[in-house]
């Protein structure tokens, strides 16, 4: 899943969640079971290829981030950070292997992350519904509980 659904996701259960410690465990909780669900991905995609798309995506991520930082109310701002924090951890070992050469994960939990993603190509229509979707979530999250 691209990380700026995980995000939108994250920030949402954050919201709904108001607490930020549990409401970073339900945004790792999230990630998780998003990447279960069929997503994007490109068996035949180098690393090259990947980084631009990364590239984007991380963009539109952090524009998430700097929304929900700005624009969710005051008594939610702190859970829904949380949550987008908790929901985003997962993915950091791509940006560890581009910058660092490695992932500041174990290996156990690298490969428990590579087994659980279920990609495919036709899996670019669920991103775009689920980022509707999620964006949708967000600002309906952020009416309930402001």
């Amino acid at each position: 899943m691209f990380i700026t659904n995980h995000a939108l996701a994250g920030a949402a259960i954050g919201a709904l969640v108001r607490r930020p410690v549990p409401a970073f465990a339900a945004g790792v909780a999230s990630h998780i079971a998003m990447d279960m669900v069929l997503h994007y991905g490109d068996a035949g995609m180098d690393w090259e290829r990947f980084v631009e798309m990364a590239r984007v995506d991380g963009t539109i991520g952090l524009g998430v981030t700097a929304a929900v930082a700005t624009t969710a109310p005051a008594a939610v701002r702190r859970s829904a950070l949380a949550g987008l924090a908790g929901a985003c951890i997962v993915d950091l070992d791509k940006p560890g292997r581009h910058f660092f050469g490695r992932s500041p994960f174990p290996s156990a939990v690298d490969r428990f992350h590579y087994r659980i993603q279920n990609e495919a190509p036709v899996g670019r229509w669920v991103e775009v519904a689920a980022a509707l979707a999620l964006a949708g979530g967000l600002a309906a999250a952020f009416r309930v509980r402001s």
